[in-house]
């Protein structure tokens, strides 16, 4: 499946370079494993495509709707943070 989604201009060439290697989006689509995810640029400020564009691939997709993992009262204090992980060699 083929998706595609704005990306904000301070983000699109780190996506594209390949230093940033997620993305976090509101759960409100579908998207798996193997689909297609294309990030056009959009700038924010004129409300407007760049006309740039990236093509990646979904490898993988964590949902967090319905996880347990702390209680809320924390969530609402320290709110999460995304971490980009590579195996040591």
């Amino acid at each position: 499946m083929e998706i595609k989604k704005k990306i904000w201009k301070e983000y699109f060439d780190e996506v594209a370079s390949g230093r940033k290697k997620f993305e976090l989006r509101l759960a409100d689509f579908e998207a798996h494993e193997g689909d297609t995810l294309i990030l056009e640029e959009w700038d924010q400020d004129k409300k407007e495509y760049t006309g740039r564009k990236v093509e990646t691939v979904i490898t993988y997709a964590l949902k967090t709707k319905g996880l347990r993992f702390w209680p809320q009262e924390d969530i609402d204090k320290y709110g999460f943070q995304i971490l980009q992980i590579e195996v040591k060699k």
